[in-house]
């Protein structure tokens, strides 16, 4: 895209009341953005109203400093070892195919890095942005298991859930660099990162997976468009897997939006105990495909690769490693969240010595310390 052409996407994308519908008839009609602007008001009065064919008439307010802005980014990512820097419109062979199979794609999206990734076979992976200590491991061993097989790890970049999946798949290109990687779908401009504690994951992310938005540069993180990016990363998908979530979920959105564009919505189970987990138990009953390993989510999903086998798909959340190995406490603690009190009940140990075990077990990574002075036990992803 050179400059001028540049200039003409922006205006478009700057002009108000022209959003994707309008656009999509003004470029049936004209062919391209430079043709609408040289169109004149009665042309452009014959396809769409004759208050949008005067907005469009009208040289955006800010179009001269978001070119420069925009243009300037764009040549800063050239060169070796640089991450690749492209602004995607409709017509470029490199915007994402599965996100033009959807009702609202952006008419322009920002991205950098591997663009390749976004035209792979992409799985969702999203939960909530302050999961269990479970959730958060569970979030790392799927995206790995994910990417290692060859699938695109997609979330959007926020705490909890999303951050693990996106460690997860690019920990997998270590022992598979032929292997998938990870779209992180952001809600501020490119030249932004929020929330900051994943500035150096973000950075990470550039150079061997894509960062990618819809939004201009210099967009703040305001509250309405991490909504709104949910579409993106539900389109860019064949699924959408939810770790956990809360009744009242951002996550569940995401999963509305894919089952609204016919693709698959797969929840993992949690306790019945757990407020994280109402979420994907709600969608399980809703009709969601309750997984347990990676494989249930290629084999759902008719993905196949040439992928490794055994417990890196098969024993995603470490079935194959949870036994209690002997320990009383374990044994009696379950799965599900439990209280001191309970669990000095089931064993008969005495306060004292229930909680310096309790804080051995929480060292060595097999408990878990919960809100409200609950232990959960931790399965060995």
């Amino acid at each position: 895209m050179d400059r001028d052409e540049l200039s003409a996407w922006l205006r478009l994308v700057l002009t108000p009341r022209v959003g994707p519908a309008v656009t999509r008839k003004l470029l049936s009609a004209l062919g391209s953005p430079q043709a609408i602007f040289d169109a004149s008001p009665a042309v452009l009065a014959q396809i769409v109203s004759a208050r949008d064919a005067k907005a469009l008439s009208v040289r955006p307010e800010g179009l001269d400093a978001q070119l420069e802005q925009t243009w300037a980014w764009l040549q800063s990512g050239q060169g070796e070892g640089l991450a690749e820097r492209a602004v995607l419109n409709w017509a470029d062979s490199r915007y994402p195919a599965a996100l033009l199979e959807t009702a609202d794609p952006p008419v322009l999206l920002f991205a950098q890095g591997r663009l390749d990734l976004l035209q792979r076979p992409g799985v969702a992976v999203v939960g909530s942005r302050h999961p269990t200590p479970q959730g958060k491991d569970n979030a790392f061993a799927f995206a790995r298991a994910l990417s290692a097989a060859g699938v695109t790890v997609v979330s959007g970049l926020a705490q909890g859930v999303d951050g693990a999946a996106h460690e997860g798949a690019l920990a997998a290109l270590a022992d598979h660099p032929q292997g998938g990687s990870t779209v992180a779908v952001v809600g501020t401009g490119l030249d932004r990162v929020y929330p900051r504690a994943h500035l150096d994951l973000a950075h990470r992310m550039a150079q061997q997976g894509v960062m990618l938005s819809e939004f201009l540069l210099g967009t703040p993180p305001l509250a309405a468009h991490f909504p709104k990016r949910n579409r993106i990363v539900a389109g860019l998908t064949r699924g959408t897997l939810v770790i956990e979530a809360a009744v009242q979920s951002g996550s569940l959105i995401t999963a509305r939006l894919a089952a609204e564009m016919g693709r698959e919505v797969l929840a993992i189970p949690g306790s019945i105990h757990s407020p994280q987990a109402r979420g994907c138990h709600a969608l399980i009953k809703q009709g969601a495909k309750l997984v347990e390993t990676a494989q249930d989510v290629l084999d759902e999903l008719q993905l196949q690769f040439d992928a490794p086998s055994g417990p890196l798909l098969s024993d995603t959340a470490g079935v194959a490693n949870d036994s209690a190995d002997g320990d009383p406490v374990l044994a009696a603690m379950g799965f599900d969240p439990v209280s001191q009190e309970a669990l000095s009940a089931r064993t008969g140990m005495g306060p004292a010595a229930l909680g310096a075990h309790l804080l051995e077990l929480e060292l060595a990574g097999r408990v878990s310390r919960l809100p409200g002075q609950l232990f959960q036990r931790v399965a060995q992803a």
